[in-house]
């Protein structure tokens, strides 16, 4: 099977998913522990969708409903207490670019599987 744009748009998102949490953790956004096992579930079954139903339509769903989670990464983060401080602290360099490549590979996902879903639909038709 040879991988679309769409599930290694995915798959990226799914490797990024856990630098950002982690910055989250170490920034005191999140408190880690127990809660990081729902990140865990979360990158599973989008890796679920990405690899083992990417041509059928609950995997194009689970895609677009992963790309919706990482495009609002950075809306949630620039309204819930992002600062300068946050900005210039040690990592944070890659904290931000770990939010811009999330939201990019969440809109970009969002676009794929549309444009996958609608294939699916007039293939059927």
């Amino acid at each position: 099977m040879k991988p679309t744009t769409q599930t290694v748009v995915s798959l990226l998102t799914i490797v990024l998913l856990p630098l950002h949490v982690g910055g989250d953790v170490v920034r005191g956004f999140d408190k880690g522990g127990p809660g990081l096992v729902t990140v865990v579930v979360i990158m599973f079954v989008l890796a679920c969708g990405a690899l083992l139903l990417a041509e059928r339509r609950a995997g194009h769903v689970i895609m677009f409903l992963g790309g919706v989670g990482a495009l609002a990464m950075p809306l949630i983060h620039r309204n819930n207490g992002f600062t300068l401080a946050v900005a210039t602290s040690d990592g944070g360099l890659l904290f931000i670019w770990t939010l811009m490549a999330l939201g990019v590979t969440g809109g970009l996902a969002m676009i794929l599987s549309t444009r996958g879903l609608w294939r699916l639909r007039t293939r059927q038709a």
